[in-house]
């Protein structure tokens, strides 16, 4: 096995499930910053900002990192219209979402309009409504360019697999019958940004997850190596079907080693 420079690891179910601790991960984190290894938390979740990411590992879960280890979904999709945007002026948005995406956004330049938007955004929102799902279809119905954050169908929680973004997006796409376009895991473009903010080549790192269809197929198309923990989403039964493997699989993230890889 060759030696890692760059560690790229999902958070919900793999580093915790919501409130819950995952004290071998905590082990595995800790392991990469004793070897100096680079690592980015490279995660789905859009509401909350790497400063609220940063806070809830090491309050809830003892684990410290800076902001510099962690991109999401949220951060890549704000980077992703930013671009696409360009110099146009287009830099109107509808947001379906929380804090971590509405500021992300904000940060790049755009503004919401609620009638004639350029984009309409839709990733996960624990306080969404039937108006803000009524405003977002009339929106894309009207022209707007659908964007989804990410297609996770559900998210590992303490109360177990609870509904992710991905579900809210298909509730969307089921009445305007627009296919949106998706920005996080498992397309490459979050782990592409990672990547390049790390200074690291895709050969030379590794996609570390527990849901197959999303943190593994992520680096699968990102031309990066993977790793699958079965602490979360995925099982050993569903990823048998998988017509492209993970690079590894683990049961946990304590049967990994840094120099040698899957421990017995």
């Amino acid at each position: 096995m060759k030696k890692y420079q760059a560690y790229l690891i999902d958070l919900d179910g793999t580093i915790y499930a919501g409130s819950k601790r995952y004290p071998k991960a905590k082990q595995f984190v800790e392991r990469l910053q004793a070897a100096h290894i680079p690592f980015k938390f490279v995660t789905n979740n859009t509401t909350k900002l790497p400063v609220d990411v940063v806070a809830n590992l090491a309050d809830n879960h003892d684990i410290h990192v800076t902001t510099d280890n962690v991109y999401t979904a949220g951060l890549a999709t704000a980077d992703f219209l930013d671009q696409r945007a360009g110099t146009t002026g287009k830099r109107t948005v509808y947001v379906v979402g929380e804090i971590g995406l509405r500021q992300a956004l904000a940060a790049k330049g755009f503004t919401v309009d609620e009638d004639h938007p350029e984009y309409v955004v839709v990733g996960l929102d624990s306080d969404v409504t039937y108006e803000k799902f009524a405003k977002a279809i009339l929106a894309i119905r009207s022209g707007s360019t659908f964007i989804g954050t990410n297609s996770d169908s559900n998210i590992p929680k303490a109360r177990g697999l609870m509904p992710g973004a991905g579900a809210l997006v298909d509730l969307v796409r089921y009445a305007t019958q627009t296919e949106p376009i998706f920005v996080g895991k498992p397309e490459p473009i979050i782990l592409e940004n990672s990547l390049q903010q790390l200074g690291v080549a895709p050969a030379d790192a590794i996609m570390v997850g527990d849901n197959y269809q999303t943190d593994i197929l992520a680096g699968i198309h990102a031309g990066v190596d993977t790793l699958l923990t079965y602490t979360g989403v995925s099982t050993p039964a569903q990823v048998a079907q998988q017509a492209v493997a993970p690079t590894y699989t683990v049961p946990d993230l304590a049967h990994w080693d840094l120099e040698a890889g899957p421990i017995d």
